[in-house]
């Protein structure tokens, strides 16, 4: 199988930033949303600033009005723009407009999570699926049923497709055999709230040698 993007999320520090731009990660995720993971734009302004980033990077926001997004989106030079709330598919379509980013909504694994993407698909780039941990909207660190992956990636048509929630240097192997096209994590490489590098290191040399890596 090709090797799946990856995304290494709730990025909440310098420290955080500087092991994760050092990384194998394609995207770097930053949380304006409230969790413990939340930043303010303006430290992330700060850190981006300090750090030599060659990666996409991503917002996640939750129920955040179109004009918050838009300015931020313009202020850190955002890729993505994820939205991880309640937001309905006219949202994605108002952002991508104003901003130019990719657009991916985050979506819970549950029974009816199929429709769901078919509501979105036309005005996203990407989804992210996520668990459903009843009172919160992610980094939950618990996975779902990972059988559901192709499903979910047929549903997508060709969008990106992220697969987030219990993934760790412990569980790639198990989710790599479902061959997501996306892998999203937070507390996954954290050690005592922190990104750890040799979390890091430990998820990505089990994922190449699981993977085939073009030359």
């Amino acid at each position: 199988m090709k090797k799946p993007a990856l995304k290494y999320c709730g990025i909440r520090s310098l420290q955080d930033l500087q092991l994760a731009a050092d990384s194998q990660a394609d995207y770097l995720g930053f949380i304006f949303a409230e969790s413990k993971r939340k930043v303010s734009p303006q430290n992330v302004k700060k850190w981006l600033s300090q750090v030599h980033v060659e990666k996409q990077v991503a917002g996640v926001f939750v129920n955040e009005s179109i004009e918050t997004m838009s300015r931020i989106a313009e202020d850190l030079n955002l890729d993505v723009i994820q939205l991880h709330g309640d937001e309905e598919p006219a949202a994605a379509d108002a952002l991508r407009m104003l901003t130019g980013c990719e657009i991916w909504k985050a979506l819970h694994h549950h029974e009816n999570t199929i429709q769901e993407i078919a509501c979105f698909k036309g005005g996203v780039d990407g989804f992210v699926i996520d668990s459903s941990v009843k009172g919160q909207r992610g980094g939950t660190g618990v996975a779902f049923s990972w059988d559901c992956v192709p499903e979910y990636q047929q549903a997508a048509a060709g969008k990106r497709c992220f697969i987030a929630g219990g993934v760790n240097p412990d569980t790639i192997t198990d989710l790599l055999k479902w061959q997501p096209l996306g892998i999203d994590l937070a507390s996954g490489i954290e050690k005592n709230g922190q990104k750890d590098q040799n979390l890091m290191r430990l998820l990505e040399e089990r994922m190449n040698r699981y993977v085939s890596i073009p030359e």
